[in-house]
């Protein structure tokens, strides 16, 4: 029964594709398929992360507040023949056990990258779209998180780079008080040396 239903719900995924109306040739079809799901540049951008690095993280909780100082670990790894980049993560946050996960993607089609953010600080999701800057290879995401105290979306900005190969920053924004933009959160990671 299981494996029944299985095929049946793989079926209906799969049918929107077999079915797609078209007027390309079988050969420009499969063509475009396989681009869409080849990794390129941006995989092997993301791929570069792979192993466990530890963290010195600052937190603000106001635009004018002392950083709140703690430490993490990430594990990155690479998933489905590397189109996506998994990143496990746990620290303390506010005092408290902090952990989640991240999923960065780069999608070929659209030619722009999308995170998704899980952890234990909340139940909702965050999802943050952006792009890199071909010559100094920051990239800049952006999205909405919600805040139980205001019970509202709030925009987030999220800025990735590589100081080199085995150091990388990872920068939050956010609105203050006045809703002006501020820095919420830097963390400086540093790859381990595997023994």
């Amino acid at each position: 029964m299981k494996k029944l239903f299985f095929l049946f719900s793989l079926s209906l995924f799969l049918l929107p594709l077999g079915n797609a109306q078209t007027t390309q040739p079988k050969d420009a079809q499969i063509k475009a398929r396989s681009e869409y799901m080849t990794p390129g540049e941006w995989h092997k951008w993301m791929a570069r992360t792979t192993g466990t690095w530890t963290g010195d993280v600052n937190t603000y909780a106001a635009e004018d507040a002392q950083a709140m100082t703690t430490t993490a670990s990430s594990n990155f790894r690479m998933l489905y023949n590397g189109l996506y980049q998994v990143n496990e993560f746990k620290g303390t946050m506010n005092g408290q056990p902090y952990e989640g996960q991240s999923i960065l993607a780069y999608d070929n089609a659209k030619k722009q990258f999308v995170n998704i953010i899980l952890d234990n600080s909340g139940s909702g999701v965050g999802y943050y779209t952006g792009t890199i800057d071909p010559t100094t290879k920051v990239l800049t995401l952006k999205g909405n998180r919600y805040d139980p105290v205001t019970m509202k979306d709030v925009p987030v900005r999220q800025e990735i780079r590589f100081l080199n190969d085995d150091t990388q920053t990872i920068t939050f924004y956010g609105p203050g008080a006045t809703g002006k933009e501020y820095k919420t959160m830097d963390i400086k990671l540093t790859r381990n040396k595997e023994r």
